[in-house]
């Protein structure tokens, strides 16, 4: 009897130290995982900025914001106004404030295209209080990412990771200044990978979803991984509230690294690529995929090539399905596209086409989408008009409840432009410029080329049942 007593005695104390044990291992674990976090916070925080902007607008929505905490061009963008405007439109300094990050110690940042572009003056100011006045090196509307740079040396940097790597429930943390409050650490997982949710103009969006705390204020800053790493830049949020709702989105930095080094390699521009096909819309389904005899339903399948276009000088054919390119596996439409976008025109590339039921190699050489009858941005000579167009059949079109088959569709005017101050609007057709039909964005910039030398330009412009002939100067 003393024995079994005894025994339980041993037990129970054996038992009380095996949970004190997991308890401490729980709490150390924890402790590990705080430092990291802490590791990565001091690491980072030096060379996350505050991109201050300032901009002088013509507007009817005065003190609409004013100095609220919500003055991002972002939240604007899709929030629209919170007060009624006043009747009588002026001039007006409108000032923001967002986030970036520092990518070279001699002073190159990476924000988002809609903190920076079009504004009039753009201060970074450092975590010691320092101010430096910033120049544009280059916007992407497509993308979201804009790098601008100071006169700086030995600056602190953040490195930039491999987003390709990340994964579902990877730790990640967020650095910014949401609100104006600065060298703000959030942190949360990556919740989903390739999030397509249409909010940027040219719809080239592979967006990390991450639940890390990300509001107004937040975008331009870095999303970081727990080697202190940059994976993605922040940029916008998915709210029914105005706030921070639990889904943030982030560009992913591999796609930011390589329109960077457009922005280096172009004068800041970004010249995007393509192959000339037209993809299956609702993508390649485990029904399409069997009935085309292929056992995995990954890849693209090819609905359309364009007569004369690289893919159809290879080629390939209509209902030809995409399984890999350069040897990767292809697994989306988008993640397709978005790859084929940033190559250079005139990058080879070799695509794996599954075709009656074989596997076959072809080489295409990718053409430039801008010289292509599928370009969707117009020419620097259509911007100094101050108008961007869209193609008849496309979504821009059926928005202005427009119909014909001839002409291209004006979806935007800069109201300070030649093309906004004689009156034209969205909604209107151009027939013709300079007496050459326009019914492709690519006829459109190849026709407004040719005025970029005389500086001004002839226009046939339809309204309605009425159509009108114009000349107007082009912009310096």
């Amino acid at each position: 009897m003393k024995t079994m007593v005894r025994w339980a005695a041993v037990m129970m104390v054996t038992m009380v130290w095996m949970v004190s044990a997991a308890e401490d291992n729980g709490i150390e674990t924890l402790r590990k995982t705080s430092k990291a976090f802490t590791a990565v916070a001091k690491k980072a925080v030096p060379a996350v900025v505050a991109v201050k902007v300032e901009k002088t607008v013509k507007s009817n929505m005065q003190d609409m914001f004013g100095n609220s905490p919500f003055d991002d061009e972002f939240f604007r963008r899709f929030f629209g106004p919170q007060f009624s405007p006043p009747s009588q439109p002026r001039s007006q300094k409108k000032e923001g404030q967002a986030s970036g990050f520092i990518i070279s110690p001699d002073g190159y940042i990476l924000t988002n295209n809609h903190v920076v572009a079009d504004v009039d003056k753009i201060t970074v100011i450092f975590k010691d209080g320092r101010k430096l006045d910033a120049k544009v090196i280059g916007t992407d509307d497509k993308s979201e990412v804009a790098l601008i740079k100071v006169e700086a040396k030995d600056l602190p940097v953040i490195e930039l990771g491999d987003s390709d790597e990340l994964e579902v429930g990877e730790w990640v943390i967020a650095v910014g200044n949401p609100f104006g409050l600065a060298e703000t650490v959030t942190v949360g997982v990556v919740s989903a990978l390739g999030r397509q949710t249409g909010i940027t103009d040219g719809g080239y969006e592979d967006f990390i979803q991450t639940d890390a705390a990300i509001n107004p204020g937040n975008s331009g800053g870095p999303l970081l991984n727990l080697d202190g790493k940059a994976v993605g830049i922040n940029t916008a949020i998915i709210t029914q509230s105005g706030g921070y709702m639990g889904v943030g989105l982030a560009i992913p930095i591999n796609m930011a690294k390589a329109i960077k080094d457009q922005f280096l390699a172009n004068n800041g521009k970004v010249e995007r690529s393509y192959i000339g096909i037209t993809m299956n819309r609702e993508g390649l389904t485990p029904e399409l995929a069997e009935s085309f005899g292929l056992d995995k339903n990954a890849g693209v399948l090819v609905t359309d090539v364009e007569p004369g276009s690289p893919a159809d000088k290879a080629g390939l054919k209509q209902g030809d399905i995409i399984i890999k390119l350069n040897g990767k596996e292809i697994h989306a439409n988008e993640s397709f596209r978005n790859t084929v976008s940033l190559m250079t025109p005139g990058t080879k590339i070799n695509l794996t086409i599954f075709r009656d039921g074989k596997e076959k190699e072809f080489t295409v050489e990718v053409g430039s989408l801008s010289k292509s009858k599928f370009a969707m941005e117009v020419s620097e000579a259509g911007k100094k008009l101050g108008v961007k167009v869209a193609p008849m059949d496309s979504d821009a079109s059926r928005k202005f409840n427009v119909k014909g088959d001839k002409g291209v569709v004006i979806v935007e005017v800069d109201p300070d432009s030649p093309a906004g101050e004689a009156g034209i609007e969205p909604g209107m057709i151009i027939l013709s410029v300079n007496s050459a039909e326009v019914n492709t964005i690519a006829e459109f910039n190849q026709a407004m080329e040719q005025s970029a030398k005389t500086k001004k330009v002839r226009l046939l412009i339809k309204s309605g049942r009425f159509s009108q002939y114009l000349i107007l100067p082009l912009k310096d």
